[in-house]
């Protein structure tokens, strides 16, 4: 097992909830899978804490995407949002489930997430790990 990148970011839900009031906003509709915004908006009084931890878990994934890639391009492309989706299980535990490139770069990456909200403040932490594969292809060597 090797760790490839950490990742941790922190937000502000207020922030969220004043986008959401917005007439025309279009930042939800293009950095959030239609999935994730059924699950926020689900969510009754409050949606603004659901979209404020996936924001800060999509930008958590791409900081570790990123550390993953130190002195390499960084082959993000220029909206990752949408191809990074944070999902529940029947019991409500969020993960993430990567899309195009971020599927295609992290193959086979396992991505342990942590979310949290205190006050108006939500924050996710992502290590990306590789099960012992993912190095080797990375570098273009053969397993």
């Amino acid at each position: 097992m090797t760790i490839l990148g950490i990742g941790l970011d922190l937000v502000t839900i207020s922030e969220f909830a004043e986008q959401l009031e917005r007439a025309g906003t279009t930042m939800i509709r293009e950095s959030f899978t239609a999935g994730e915004r059924r699950y926020c908006q689900s969510k009754g009084t409050d949606p603004a804490r659901s979209y404020a931890v996936r924001w800060a878990a999509k930008e958590a994934v791409i900081k570790a995407w990123a550390s993953s890639r130190f002195a390499r391009r960084p082959q993000i492309g220029d909206n990752p949002y949408p191809l990074i989706e944070v999902v529940n299980d029947a019991w409500g535990r969020p993960s993430i489930k990567l899309h195009g490139l971020a599927a295609e770069f992290l193959p086979r990456a396992r991505v342990h997430l942590s979310l949290t909200h205190d006050g108006d403040t939500a924050a996710a932490m992502v290590v990306l790990e590789d099960p012992g594969e993912i190095v080797d292809l990375i570098e273009g060597r053969e397993g």
